[in-house]
């Protein structure tokens, strides 16, 4: 479990399956993410919030983020260690009725503070849809450096769409970081 000042990211659990896919299942949230599809099933939201501890055995890191006064579900962070290059990539979605807050940029700051502090990580990076300079945006707030374009990269309900690519090294966090990345009081 991590805290911020805001936010309490958190292992899913089946009882989260009502609310992710209120939030999940929309049009505009699948659209900018590789691999959530439209419609997003009921089966598959119970499927996916009832196996953290596989996807932890493969490297995968999933946390539920929720508000920390209501609880209330928000979207999620992820991370996936790839040990063998000493690096990782972190993701994240957010509701739709929770876009704009800063949300995002929370989460992800605390996901790659965890990263550094519990594994031996050279590298975080993440990747955003071109078409989504929102995730840019938080991408940049929490100290990554953009890296480059792979243009028509990937295929998403028939379009081709570039693929933006961000990361940072261990050796960056201490520059410019220390106060974004602190724990929460």
């Amino acid at each position: 479990m991590i805290t911020t000042e805001r936010l309490l990211l958190r292992a899913y659990t089946p009882a989260d399956a009502p609310a992710m896919l209120r939030l999940i299942n929309v049009r505009e949230v699948a659209l900018n993410t590789l691999r959530i599809p439209h419609p997003y099933s009921a089966e598959e939201a119970e499927r996916w919030t009832s196996n953290h501890e596989e996807r932890i055995k493969n490297g995968d890191h999933a946390f539920a983020v929720t508000l920390r006064a209501t609880r209330e579900l928000v979207g999620t962070v992820g991370l996936h260690i790839k040990s063998e290059n000493d690096r990782a990539e972190i993701g994240y979605w957010i509701g739709i009725p929770y876009w704009g807050k800063g949300y995002a940029t929370e989460a992800a700051a605390a996901v790659m503070r965890f990263c550094f502090e519990t594994f031996p990580i050279n590298r975080i990076f993440a990747m955003h849809f071109g078409r989504n300079p929102a995730s840019g945006r938080v991408l940049q707030k929490i100290g990554m450096r953009h890296e480059g374009t792979l243009r028509q990269h990937l295929k998403k309900w028939g379009e081709y769409v570039d693929l933006e690519c961000y990361g940072i090294l261990r050796s960056e966090v201490g520059s410019g970081l220390e106060n974004l990345l602190k724990p929460s009081r």
